[in-house]
């Protein structure tokens, strides 16, 4: 079993066939018939399982345009020929080509991405995914492969699932792109990145990270989508995006569920 993929929950993997993926989701539209979905946040029923509506219209989902480079809204369509990166972006460009988040990191959403992040609510998972599918979609359609930023092992352990990987996993499936777990390592423990400065940021996560020799083989020459959940100022993201493409990567590009409205700052 990956170490990534699944945690220490022990689950049982394996491939599911055409006609079985259809017998279960024929199952379970019967299901939602006999027994309406709720929504994660109430115990509200739905018409699918996701958000109540009064939590989905406080959502501030980010809609074109955004920068290329960071995924930040642009005030208004420039039309055609409009810049397609922000200034930061321009003159300070992270080492992940291209970034999409689905929606603003901001009350609205912070609460569902804890519940999911911390409170080991992993039915939100399939949702988000759903998400970033949609926000990221030009993304996928150039990926080889997705992975998830990784969690050191103690971190695993204590927290018993990656929230990145829960996400990757399905996206991945539904695109039927190669998934990668464990081709980046988490190599050393880091202090939280919560509470630091840009600067301190980029040096807690400066040479945490590592790609194994499987992993190698996997991504050389291809073009990865890095999941994760936030992105703040982007230092994790920009350790990862360095150490897959000293490895062989040809592009890194990120999806997250959510990123800092205000975050961008050029990087020094």
């Amino acid at each position: 079993m990956s170490v990534q993929d699944g945690g220490w929950r022990g689950r049982l993997k394996g491939v599911t066939s055409p006609l079985a993926s259809g017998a279960r989701d024929a199952g379970r539209g019967l299901l939602d018939i006999l027994l309406p979905p709720v929504a994660h946040d109430s115990r509200e029923a739905a018409a699918s399982a996701g958000l109540s509506p009064d939590a989905w219209s406080r959502v501030a989902f980010l809609e074109a345009p955004v920068c290329d480079g960071c995924g930040a809204a642009f005030e208004y369509d420039g039309g055609d020929f409009a810049a397609d990166r922000c200034a930061a972006c321009v003159a300070s460009p992270y080492a992940f080509g291209r970034a999409r988040a689905a929606c603003v990191y901001d009350e609205a959403s912070r609460g569902v991405i804890l519940k999911f992040k911390h409170g080991d609510q992993q039915q939100f998972a399939p949702l988000f995914a759903r998400w970033i599918s949609r926000s990221a979609a030009p993304l996928i359609e150039t990926a080889d492969a997705v992975l998830p930023v990784p969690l050191h092992r103690a971190r695993l352990l204590s927290r018993r699932f990656n929230q990145a990987a829960e996400i990757a996993r399905p996206l991945a499936r539904a695109a039927r792109l190669d998934y990668l777990p464990d081709a980046l390592i988490r190599a050393a423990p880091t202090a939280s990145q919560g509470g630091k400065s840009a600067r301190g940021r980029r040096l807690n996560v400066k040479a945490a990270f590592a790609v194994t020799e499987a992993g190698r083989r996997r991504i050389k020459g291809r073009r990865l989508l890095l999941i994760d959940d936030v992105l703040t100022t982007g230092a994790t993201a920009e350790a990862c995006a360095r150490a897959l493409i000293e490895a062989g990567a040809r592009a890194v590009d990120l999806a997250v569920i959510a990123r800092v409205k205000n975050a961008r700052e050029p990087l020094k």
